[in-house]
């Protein structure tokens, strides 16, 4: 969290999608990883990883509990995720239609 000089909303929403703008032109998983890594902390990153391995097990209609045996991510963050699948902002969806058969199979479960 800021506690110094902030933006003003505008700023904040300008640099918000630059950043995105940045994203978008990178041209593969090797460039994205480079990215992300400069970018993020490594706790960030497994936030960020955690967070896209609970989708796709929600996807396939695990219960909560069976994807934190398996993934060893807090409930809580599951709900969080469930929520935002369910009635986000549609990114997840969006994702998850154009990753499709190009996303590796999932894990055998414990």
């Amino acid at each position: 969290m800021k506690t110094h000089a902030q933006l003003s909303p505008r700023q904040e929403a300008r640099a918000e999608r630059s950043l995105y703008q940045a994203i978008l032109t990178l041209r593969n998983v090797e460039e994205c990883r480079s990215f992300f890594r400069d970018l993020c902390t490594p706790a960030e990153l497994q936030a960020m990883s955690d967070r896209w391995a609970v989708v796709e097990w929600l996807e396939r209609g695990l219960p909560y509990r069976e994807i934190h045996k398996i993934t060893g991510v807090s409930v809580t963050t599951i709900a969080r995720v469930a929520r935002y699948v369910g009635s986000g902002n549609g990114g997840y969806g969006i994702a998850v239609k154009r990753v499709g058969s190009t996303r590796p199979a999932a894990p055998a479960q414990r």
